[in-house]
């Protein structure tokens, strides 16, 4: 095994991993404890349409298990979501296929997501590392049952998927963007963009996908109040937030504070030009765990 300093790596999901990895990586198991950190994963699944935005995940720090949905209802702009942080059942199921499940309240989501053109990436953090797997404007199908009793299908709907285990430092902060829209063309696009983790000048995890196809961008700049991500090329997409989400969690070992709202984006990505019916969510989240 090779040390941590030939980190970062980054390839193709579709494509074989590198012949000699520095680190183990799913889908080989990871150790619990690694360097006196504990493993940390999880899922994220989103999905978007000009009827509503959703998010489901499902995490673990260690032992501690949590997890949480969330539905923005764009024509009621009513937000409907739960967090469990708790010994317990998972919120949220994942199947194989691409499948996302969550009964919750009154809330059914049942949706499948067309997985595939993926990119992968592994970087030193601390003195440690993280693996990630993203995906962006995967076509979803599915249906969401609300509260008041309305069924809304996903039609035409595009899905984000966030894939992360490593072994993050102590203290972590972190920019995040990954939405969907449409070029000029009328072709699905998407994107995953951060700052503060994953973000060197090569091998990141920051990709633009179009075309059926993904590519990595340089580093790019986020907005304090998270209104803009500005790219190295001059290119900058603007965000406006129709939802927000927000926690902030002090356990024991481990703190938790993020912002993470829902919203539509304008502008232009590298190498595609203007996105039109941009929608995503932003993220700043700082963590001690």
């Amino acid at each position: 095994m090779r040390r941590l300093h030939s980190l970062p790596l980054r390839w193709d999901a579709a494509a074989a991993p590198p012949d000699e990895l520095p680190v183990a990586v799913p889908p080989a198991r990871l150790a619990p404890l690694r360097g006196g950190r504990p493993l940390k994963r999880w899922r994220y699944v989103a999905a978007f349409s000009e009827e509503l935005m959703l998010c489901a995940a499902a995490a673990a720090v260690g032992p501690a298990r949590s997890s949480w949905w969330a539905v923005w209802d764009r024509r009621s702009r009513t937000l409907h979501e739960r967090t469990r942080i708790a010994p317990g059942p998972s919120l949220v199921r994942f199947d194989h296929g691409g499948r996302v499940r969550v009964r919750d309240r009154g809330v059914a989501i049942d949706l499948v997501v067309d997985e595939g053109c993926a990119v992968e990436s592994v970087n030193a953090h601390g003195a440690q590392y993280v693996w990630t797997r993203k995906q962006a404007a995967r076509p979803v199908r599915g249906r969401v049952r609300l509260r008041d009793g309305r069924t809304i299908a996903l039609a035409g709907a595009l899905a984000v998927v966030d894939d992360t285990a490593g072994y993050h430092a102590r203290a972590t902060e972190w920019w995040w963007s990954a939405g969907v829209g449409h070029g000029g063309d009328g072709a699905p696009v998407g994107w995953n963009l951060v700052a503060g983790i994953n973000d060197g000048p090569h091998a990141s995890e920051r990709s633009v996908w179009a075309a059926g196809g993904a590519r990595e961008v340089q580093p790019v700049r986020f907005a304090d109040d998270l209104s803009a991500v500005t790219f190295a090329g001059g290119e900058r997409l603007r965000f406006a937030a129709e939802a927000v989400r927000a926690r902030r969690d002090r356990l024991l070992l481990v703190e938790s504070d993020y912002r993470q709202p829902f919203g539509t984006f304008t502008g232009a990505l590298p190498g595609v030009g203007a996105v039109h019916d941009g929608l995503g969510v932003m993220e700043h989240h700082r963590a001690r765990w």
